[in-house]
């Protein structure tokens, strides 16, 4: 047997039924659709449609909520950044933030900055510039005689929307 000579098994792999091929085809005219309506239509919409009933998705009770306030952080152990800097991926003298984090591989996400939480082992001398920390990380990174500065993250979009409440205002001044 050589490599040119392997196939699949017979009916291993079925190709599709090509519809709307013919009266020949078995699948022609109508193209198993049935006559007329709705579902014959291409584009059909109604899935979960129970005729005027009102449809199992909203007659079952709902849980829960998603806070559109709540802050999105990557959190990072301070275990993690030990093991980054042990293995030469962290700066041990820069200052320790989200872009280096990110750069590290371990920041993923957290488009409001990077929070360090306290799990783990920790011995490094290291300054963070970081936009939230747990109680204990702090005691941790201090007792380790590191320094800690929480900075406030405002999202690009966020930016932007100030700039353009700033420049609408400097318009109304203008005209006025």
């Amino acid at each position: 047997m050589k490599l040119n000579e392997i196939k699949d098994n017979d009916g291993a792999r079925k190709s599709r039924m090509r519809v709307g091929r013919g009266i020949g085809s078995g699948k022609g005219k109508t193209a198993g659709r049935g006559q007329k309506g709705q579902k014959s239509r291409t584009g059909v919409s109604i899935n979960g449609f129970e005729g005027g009933q009102m449809p199992l998705h909203m007659r079952i009770p709902k849980r829960g909520f998603n806070n559109i306030f709540a802050k999105d952080y990557a959190e990072v152990n301070l275990g993690q950044i030990e093991k980054l800097v042990q293995a030469g991926k962290l700066d041990a003298n820069g200052t320790i933030d989200h872009a280096a984090l990110k750069a590290a591989g371990v920041a993923r996400g957290g488009k409001h900055g990077v929070r360090i939480l306290a799990k783990g082992e920790f011995s490094s001398k290291l300054s963070f510039n970081v936009a939230g920390i747990s109680k204990s990380a702090r005691e941790a990174i201090e007792k380790a005689g590191g320094s800690v500065s929480v900075i406030e993250v405002v999202p690009a979009a966020d930016k932007a929307k100030a700039k353009k409440g700033k420049t609408l205002a400097a318009n109304k001044a203008a005209r006025a």
